[in-house]
């Protein structure tokens, strides 16, 4: 199942945190000219490296599958960030 949602909370340095809900499949639906080029690109870097296009297919897909339940989480000093992918 492809993520439909992304958590980004940011704290800030001074104790205070914001939260940021990105839904998935609007932002799909605006980006898809772009996601369109960059599918084009993906074809054309297959051919120029000799990679299946049906493999890096299937590998973007998995990793597309894979991202739900994701965490990441980054600290540093007073300043950190979450993002969950739901």
């Amino acid at each position: 199942m492809i993520p439909q949602l992304v958590t980004v909370r940011h704290r800030r340095r001074n104790g205070r945190a914001l939260r940021l809900y990105v839904p998935v499949v609007p932002v799909l639906l605006v980006l898809s000219p772009l996601l369109l080029l960059g599918v084009l690109a993906g074809l054309v870097a297959c051919l120029v490296f000799r990679v299946s296009p049906m493999g890096a297919l299937r590998g973007t897909g998995r990793l597309l599958w894979a991202l739900p339940g994701t965490r990441i989480e980054i600290e540093q000093g007073r300043t950190a960030v979450l993002v969950s992918v739901r």
